[in-house]
């Protein structure tokens, strides 16, 4: 069913909707990250000042641009995923309209608007939510380094069950009516999507990938059901 659901979603990743969601939501999370960059360079340039870190002449500016890339990169390892899926749960009526016209036009037809406050609070609790259960992990993926698959396998098992859920909070309001995604289902496509996620250059359509996905896991079955 998630293969499935995964196959059928691709090809609405070159829908004009799909394309005008990806452009807003890649240059959300740039604009994003750039303000994340200057908060951490501010903060390490304070920092240097206030502690007395003596730098030789003319490599003050070196030191603090190298340390503020090191961190970007490393938070942007941890919260790029959080953030794209963030900024995209604001705007993802217009994917998540956009299959359901073309795929399941009866079930588009009933659907109940999510609304900007509501798609506001999905947003926010998915950054929390990814933040936290990341940062309590963070301890042992640093000790799973040691194994050289542990740290990846922990990440993917965590952030395929907090993709899941993000996936199934964008679609299942908008039909009250059905029954919702199994956990079993939502996990699976949690996990299909974290994989997208760890792919360079696919990572970028992962957010739209995976709210398409989304909708043909909760309205596939239904239609398959006898």
């Amino acid at each position: 069913m998630v293969f499935a659901a995964a196959l059928r979603a691709f090809p609405s990743i070159f829908h004009g909707a799909a394309l005008r969601l990806l452009v807003k939501t890649l240059l959300l999370t740039l604009l994003a990250f750039a303000l994340l960059a200057a908060a951490l360079w501010t903060g390490i340039h304070a920092a240097r000042l206030h502690f007395g870190w003596a730098t030789g002449a003319g490599w003050g500016g070196l030191a603090e641009a190298t340390a503020t890339a090191i961190a970007v990169i490393a938070v942007g390892w941890l919260l790029f995923r959080a953030t794209a899926m963030a900024i995209m749960s604001l705007f993802a009526d217009d994917i998540i309209v956009a299959v359901e016209r073309d795929s399941y036009p009866a079930a588009a037809a009933r659907a109940r608007p999510v609304g900007w406050a509501r798609s506001l609070g999905f947003a926010l609790r998915s950054v929390l939510r990814t933040l936290g259960w990341n940062l309590l992990a963070l301890p042992v993926y640093l000790l799973l380094l040691v194994t050289g698959i542990g740290t990846l396998g922990l990440f993917l098992i965590l952030n395929a069950a907090l993709l899941g859920r993000d996936m199934a909070d964008m679609v299942e309001p908008r039909h009250p009516d059905l029954p919702p995604i199994p956990r079993g289902g939502r996990w699976l496509m949690g996990l299909a999507s974290a994989l997208i996620f760890l792919v360079p250059g696919l990572n970028l359509l992962a957010p739209i990938w995976s709210a398409a996905m989304a909708v043909h896991m909760l309205h596939g079955a239904r239609r398959n059901m006898p």
